[in-house]
């Protein structure tokens, strides 16, 4: 079964944007690299000087090949968005609750 990691960072969400605008490209190498290695769904979401990654991976060790593998890629965008702290992401499986609703339940 799929997990989902998040990983949350103090940053500038409108600074993430602006950046992702004006480096479609490495947005979308970083993106291709992440589906080659088996990323399912990926999105940036932002709140008051936070910014945070959720995405759908087959396993953890599918996402920490990759972000190892692209540090030097990710690394400047974070640098960019005024990020400092070294990410930390958490891994969460699906609980069986029987009340699922959406995501295709």
């Amino acid at each position: 079964m799929s997990v989902i990691m998040t990983m949350v960072a103090e940053g500038d969400p409108a600074a993430l944007e602006r950046y992702a605008a004006e480096h479609v490209a490495d947005m979308q190498e970083i993106k291709q690299a992440a589906v080659e290695r088996g990323l399912i769904a990926h999105r940036f979401y932002g709140t008051d000087g936070q910014i945070m990654v959720s995405d759908e991976w087959p396993d953890e060790q599918s996402f920490i090949t990759f972000f190892e593998e692209m540090g030097p890629k990710i690394g400047p965008m974070m640098e960019a968005v005024g990020i400092t702290s070294e990410p930390h992401p958490i891994f969460w499986r699906k609980l069986e609750t029987h009340d699922d609703h959406g995501w295709d339940a």
